[in-house]
């Protein structure tokens, strides 16, 4: 039962696309398993450039059933556009597979998380106020709306309206906001639900039926474990859990059905929004890794941070998620650098820390102990076989793996396809793709 899970290693934007891009030829079903429109990737196909945050990327291939799982939250109109512009480019997406038990984003969600999080102030969170947080504290609340609940038409016209009314109390008692217009809102739902009717499945089933088949099953992560709930850098983290384990719960597998479990990390680290970063380089480093990175994020546009590769956070993600090997991608921005730094371990104090601190205030007090290594200072880009790479970022690589105790199984030199290298004595070129893959988003 070959069931592959792709997670982020950082704070997301890692360059998970690509490395589904390049596993999707041997797949059958690609499963998003966790978040809501707050993630995703742009693409750049047929020279259209396209911007998913729900539809799972494997739907641009033909041969590929993309799902949407039940811990992933639907914003339906986002989703509705998204299908309609892959429409336009000639993408089929009816082969698309919604579970039943997806949770719902209404409008006013979304209201309420901007709410929210203006009334945060200068302690502001960073979110994208795309209705995430409130959408699943509805969830375990146990009053949100899920996609089964649009089979009943006008049940479900008078659930939404319901919900939306709740939710005007809270805005316009709590907040001194003006309510929304809940008959207009159930309205357009209703019309929402007669496109998504048909898509409605029991895809966990869907998912073991293929693994039971023998079938390649993808699970694809959204934003990095650094953003998880419960192990990320919490309160500055996304509202689902990201570690690999997750699957199980929003994918509906079980442990056994997963068989490799790949990490995905880049040659540096960054991070949108609030929160600590110990080894950021707010200064001409990072602003050199932001600009030959294009670290801006596709959701909000805002300017990604950037820093020094950290192994205290790396070792952690490969403990949390036990990864049975690495990607790293853009290795080419450190192409530009003399020396290069790499986070070993924390200090606090006195104290010199070589795991990842279980205490959020620790983390936040932390400065990186680096070792320094030369850099290399040439362009790597059109590297396909790991001889091509300078020595330095060869030795670079070899570091990151000795310390982890990962192997490395896949090297990412540009946002091409062609631009990848195997570790595993592969030496063919790959071949042009239709489509670029670019960054996940944030959170």
């Amino acid at each position: 039962m070959p069931g592959i899970v792709v997670v982020g290693t950082q704070w997301g934007d890692e360059g998970k696309g690509k490395v589904i891009d390049l596993l999707s030829d041997d797949m059958h079903m690609v499963v998003r398993f966790h978040g809501g429109n707050n993630a995703g990737h742009t693409i750049v196909y047929d020279g259209e450039t396209l911007k998913l945050h729900l539809v799972p990327s494997g739907i641009l291939y033909p041969h590929i059933v993309p799902v949407i799982g039940n811990g992933v939250i639907v914003n339906p109109a986002v989703l509705i556009h998204e299908m309609e512009n892959l429409t336009k480019i000639g993408v089929e997406v009816d082969r698309l597979r919604i579970s039943y038990n997806a949770h719902i984003i209404l409008p006013s969600h979304e209201a309420l998380d901007g709410l929210m999080e203006e009334g945060r102030g200068a302690g502001s969170l960073g979110t994208t106020r795309r209705g995430i947080g409130p959408t699943y504290a509805d969830k375990a609340s146990r009053v949100g709306l899920r996609m089964q609940d649009m089979l009943d038409t006008l049940a479900f016209r008078e659930k939404v309206r319901g919900a939306v009314e709740e939710k005007n109390r809270v805005m316009t008692c709590v907040y001194g906001a003006d309510p929304l217009d809940a008959g207009e809102v159930a309205e357009a739902y209703r019309g929402y639900a007669e496109r998504l009717r048909p898509l409605l499945a029991d895809t966990s089933l869907l998912a073991k039926r293929a693994l039971g088949e023998g079938k390649n099953v993808l699970f694809e992560g959204a934003q990095g474990l650094m953003l998880d709930l419960d192990h990320g850098t919490y309160p500055y983290v996304t509202s689902s859990n990201t570690v690999a384990g997750a699957v199980c719960a929003g994918a509906g597998v079980g442990p056994r059905d997963i068989d490799e479990i790949i990490g995905v990390t880049k040659a540096y680290v960054t991070r949108v929004g609030a929160g600590p970063f110990p080894t950021e380089q707010d200064n001409e480093i990072g602003e050199a890794m932001q600009e030959a990175g294009q670290e801006f994020g596709t959701t909000t546009g805002r300017k990604r941070r950037c820093g020094w590769f950290d192994l205290v956070i790396l070792r952690y993600a490969a403990r949390l998620n036990t990864l049975t090997s690495l990607v790293i991608t853009k290795l080419d921005v450190l192409s530009q650098f003399e020396a290069l730094k790499v986070c070993v371990a924390y200090r606090k104090g006195e104290e010199t820390l070589e795991e990842f601190p279980s205490l959020c205030g620790d983390f936040s007090d932390c400065e990186p102990v680096y070792e320094e290594m030369p850099g290399w200072k040439s362009d790597i880009s059109g590297a396909v076989r790991l001889e091509d790479l300078p020595v330095e970022a060869r030795d670079y690589l070899q570091f990151i793996q000795e310390r982890v105790g990962v192997p490395i199984k896949l090297v990412s030199v540009g946002p091409e396809r062609q631009q990848s290298i195997f570790m595993d004595g592969g030496g063919e070129p790959l071949r042009q793709g239709r489509f670029l893959f670019y960054d996940d988003l944030p959170l």
